[in-house]
């Protein structure tokens, strides 16, 4: 319609996911089927910006698509307004409990933390889907608990550890995907110990070990933490760098 009016506009995408991902379930359902693929590649064409969030969806995204690199723009993602979404659950008193805050899906291995919960019976482990909550229930589950764990096999971003973190939650994350270059190394495990069941079986030990000294000493960790959501807050949960590339296009 702009081309017919003869009006000058720019188009940008921004990209979460998509079947270029083997462990996404498009990726898992779909797959590398050329309708998906090349619609794919269209609507990248198409747009003058495309935006991600992480340079791990960027690297992941170009093993798929010979493309213009110069189109790609790695900006986070525009959520600062969490911080103050989440003010008033900051400061709760913490109960010993762990979050599974992921969808259950066979790329986030749920049956992981179920086995950890079954060996785990001190602490409370909770897989919140199981549950009906709403936001403001989440929320204070959020608030209450010390802990979020990922054993995820897919995630380009991962926004249920950034708000943990901005209410004192200590996030658990494996040494892959996006959580590799967003993770401090105080909150990243080897990524062996969860690649799958028998890994995960085979280094249950230095996991449950891991999940305890976290827990037990829940306060020591606290700096660092204050430190890790100060650099997801500046580096992957804001949108200045969007709103740049926007206002001077």
């Amino acid at each position: 319609m702009a081309e017919l009016l003869n009006l000058k506009i720019k188009i940008g995408g921004m990209w979460h996911a998509g079947s270029y991902d083997p462990q996404d379930f498009l990726g898992r359902l779909i797959g590398d089927k050329p309708w998906v693929r090349h619609s794919e590649q269209a609507m990248f064409e198409s747009f003058d910006h495309n935006f991600f969030a992480s340079q791990f969806h960027i690297d992941l995204f170009l093993k798929s698509f010979d493309i213009d690199k110069n189109k790609i723009y790695q900006v986070g993602w525009p959520m600062e307004y969490l911080e103050n979404t989440l003010d008033s659950y900051k400061n709760m008193q913490k109960k010993d409990m762990i979050l599974f805050p992921h969808r259950m899906a066979p790329e986030k291995q749920p049956e992981i933390f179920q086995d950890l919960k079954d060996s785990l019976p001190k602490y409370e482990l909770v897989f919140c889907q199981d549950k009906t909550l709403s936001k403001n229930d989440y929320y204070n589950m959020l608030g209450e608990a010390k802990m979020v764990f990922s054993a995820n096999l897919q995630e380009t971003l991962g926004i249920s550890w950034y708000e943990g973190a901005l209410v004192d939650t200590i996030p658990m994350m494996p040494d892959r995907l996006s959580y590799k270059e967003m993770a401090l190394d105080k909150f990243k495990y080897p990524s062996e110990w969860t690649k799958n069941m028998d890994t995960y079986k085979e280094h249950k030990h230095k996991l449950i070990k891991s999940i305890d000294d976290y827990m037990e000493n829940y306060q020591k960790y606290l700096p660092k933490l204050k430190q890790q959501t100060k650099k997801l807050a500046n580096n992957y949960f804001s949108g200045q760098k969007l709103y740049g590339i926007i206002s001077n296009a």
